[in-house]
């Protein structure tokens, strides 16, 4: 991408260079009214077709940090991919212990079920005997040489008494611990699973993000790209009637494509903006320009008078045809300055600012590509 985008930006180069080189040579030509606005519409096409080339410049010179910046977020978006795996393996190890400890403690719990009976009676015949019920139990014995094996009897079966207690108490406890310490791990390890998984569909947002600003930066360089071949192609209408030697005044120059020039336009007339584009119903399709009654009103680009006259709604009107269904209108006119089918230059007066049919001194103007209304403000100079 980025080497297609060197290859555009020495083309134009070469372009740039033509093109001024064209103009020299016009110049040194008879300067009459007619070639004179040749000339000025060849320097114009030269000078939008440097800027064009600077936007190429820029868009690639944005591009190349895009796909840096891409190559990071993708390499980020693997690391959180990976670090997710490793997660969710810490988080079914956990559920596997878990559910390996739930049934050990069940099994304890059911030898418990199965033992207190025992354990229980156990307790009831010590409980029978009274205090001392293990020595009771030894003096039970009636012959006096069974005394030694009782006792020892009576000491085991104490022994083996509170040990079984002491004993299955203790491992229920650890039990039951290790199920909430690991319960608590399983809650904290999915936590971390959610987070990661946030992390990891970030990444994924914001490699997307990028796709579509790299998109964007394919369709404007296109873009840019046929808005030069259009220049180019004007240019060489320009370049082939001031060749010939009748050509003090062209009148086969056809004027320059307006599209070029989007964000470039000068304004019709100076004042504020008072209407925006779409702000009400009298101004849905254009804007209302705060001027002073008599304030000249300029052409904004090359084109032929398709319209010059009075309008029911808009006073005196001038609709300009700038080619391609392109058409600029000019609407409270007080008075107008130029006659249907009349070709008209870059900035050439074309009458004067009247009022509005609600009073106010202004000019109405409307944009039209295509044959669509577009908001003026998107394709006149920033100001």
């Amino acid at each position: 991408m980025i080497s297609a985008l060197h290859v555009i930006a020495r083309t134009w180069t070469a372009l740039v260079i033509g093109l001024a080189a064209s103009v020299a040579v016009a110049a040194a030509g008879a300067q009459t009214p007619g070639r004179e606005n040749t000339e000025a519409m060849a320097r114009r096409a030269s000078d939008r077709l440097r800027a064009l080339q600077q936007e190429a410049d820029r868009l690639a010179s944005e591009a190349s940090s895009l796909l840096g910046d891409l190559r990071k977020l993708e390499v980020d978006r693997q690391i959180k991919a990976e670090e997710l795996k490793r997660i969710e393996a810490d988080v079914a190890m956990a559920a596997a212990d878990l559910t390996a400890l739930d049934a050990e403690v069940q099994r304890l719990e059911a030898e418990d079920v199965a033992e207190r009976p025992l354990v229980e009676a156990r307790l009831v015949d010590l409980y029978k005997l009274g205090q001392g019920g293990y020595l009771r139990l030894l003096m039970s014995t009636n012959e006096s040489r069974q005394v030694a094996e009782a006792a020892r009897l009576v000491a085991e079966i104490e022994r083996r008494d509170r040990e079984r207690i002491l004993a299955h108490q203790q491992r229920l406890a650890a039990l039951r611990t290790s199920r909430t310490a690991l319960a608590a791990r399983s809650t904290s390890l999915a936590t971390l699973r959610a987070e990661a998984a946030r992390a990891q569909a970030a990444a994924q947002r914001a490699v997307a993000g990028r796709n579509a600003l790299l998109a964007d930066i394919d369709r404007r360089r296109d873009l840019n790209a046929q808005l030069a071949g259009e220049l180019q192609a004007a240019q060489q209408r320009l370049q082939a009637a001031l060749r010939e030697p009748s050509a003090g005044t062209p009148s086969t120059v056809e004027p320059l494509p307006l599209a070029p020039f989007r964000g470039e336009l000068d304004w019709p007339a100076a004042g504020a903006v008072r209407a925006r584009f779409g702000a009400a119903p009298a101004t849905v399709n254009g804007i209302e320009i705060a001027s002073s009654e008599g304030t000249p009103i300029l052409a904004i680009h090359e084109g032929t008078v398709a319209f010059a006259g009075t309008f029911a709604g808009f006073g005196n009107l001038v609709i300009l045809d700038h080619g391609a269904q392109n058409f600029s209108v000019y609407g409270h006119l007080l008075e107008t300055a130029v006659s249907g089918g009349g070709r008209v230059t870059r900035a050439q007066p074309i009458g004067t600012a009247g009022q509005s049919l609600a009073g106010q001194p202004g000019l109405y103007f409307e944009l039209r590509i295509g044959g669509k209304p577009v908001d003026p403000l998107l394709w006149l100079k920033r100001r």
